[in-house]
């Protein structure tokens, strides 16, 4: 099966580079090469009411919660940006519910867009 390009939820499987038998850096776990990884990675930029409602914090602790590594952090423009990497499903779980947001928020637009995946193993509030 092709990815689709156009699809920003497409699955993706990711070999490392073969200059190394391990790809490491900062925020960044050590992969034997050839290990093949099956994860995602999506840029989230979300619009309406979602700051000053918890979304930072409870993003966080359900990406915790699922094993999704990345990131998350207000934008002065009023919109939260956050980057979701990991399992495929994992992954969609988080954007799907990026969607709705904590219960004080009003999620007014989300835009996603795929990436391709570094190698994050945590999740920061930034």
């Amino acid at each position: 099966m092709q990815p689709d390009d156009q699809n920003p939820l497409t699955e993706r499987t990711v070999v490392p580079p073969t200059s190394s038998p391990f790809r490491a850096g900062p925020g960044r776990a050590a992969e034997p090469t050839g290990y093949r990884l099956h994860v995602v990675r999506y840029r989230v930029l979300i619009s309406g009411r979602v700051q000053g409602v918890f979304f930072r914090d409870t993003c966080r602790r359900l990406a915790d919660q699922h094993g999704v590594a990345g990131w998350v952090r207000n934008l002065p423009d009023g919109r939260v940006e956050a980057v979701f990497e990991g399992p495929a499903e994992d992954v969609r779980w988080l954007v799907d519910w990026a969607r709705r947001g904590p219960r004080l928020a009003m999620v007014q637009a989300v835009s996603v867009e795929a990436e391709r995946p570094e190698g994050l193993h945590a999740f920061l509030i930034r």
